[in-house]
């Protein structure tokens, strides 16, 4: 979790950073993932300036809201994988995935999904999620700690 944490500290997004990694049966890292924009494949689509598209919510125009264009730290991290299969692998994400990374994730066939923080039942996205995972099988949990941040020490 604490890589999934550090990845998300890269994002530009200024209401929500995501990070996000994914890990193989004896827990090498395979991928990570954040929001974040003007990067090789992170963030918003390949080849798009931070500049050029809005990292706002809320507006009526959905051509105004980031949401329609940010491409999710769990989706990158999927998409830029250092392996071909990913079948039983597990990922640590900072946000309980959305109903559209939830396609991805299972479609990939990761086996188990373990998230920092929760989102409320009662919003549809992250209620799809729950719904398709217990559907499709896939475990996923609240991650649970009593440390309060983790220190690197670079000396």
């Amino acid at each position: 979790m604490a890589i999934a944490k550090l990845a998300a500290m890269r994002s530009k997004d200024p209401a929500t950073q995501v990070g996000c990694a994914i890990v193989n049966k004896e827990n090498k890292v395979i991928g990570t993932g954040y929001n974040v924009i003007k990067s090789i494949y992170l963030g918003f689509p390949v080849g798009i300036s931070d500049d050029d598209l809005p990292w706002t919510k809320g507006s009526p125009n959905p051509l105004e809201n980031k949401h329609t264009y940010v491409v999710h730290a769990e989706m990158n991290a999927i998409i830029n994988k250092s392996m071909n299969n990913i079948e039983g692998c597990t990922m640590y994400t900072t946000l309980l995935p959305c109903n559209e990374c939830a396609k991805m994730i299972i479609q990939s066939r990761l086996s188990e999904v373990v998230f920092l923080h929760d989102r409320p039942v009662g919003n549809w996205s992250y209620d799809a999620t729950r719904k398709m995972f217990d559907l499709a099988g896939i475990k996923y949990r609240q991650f649970k700690t009593s440390l309060e941040s983790v220190v690197i020490n670079f000396a």
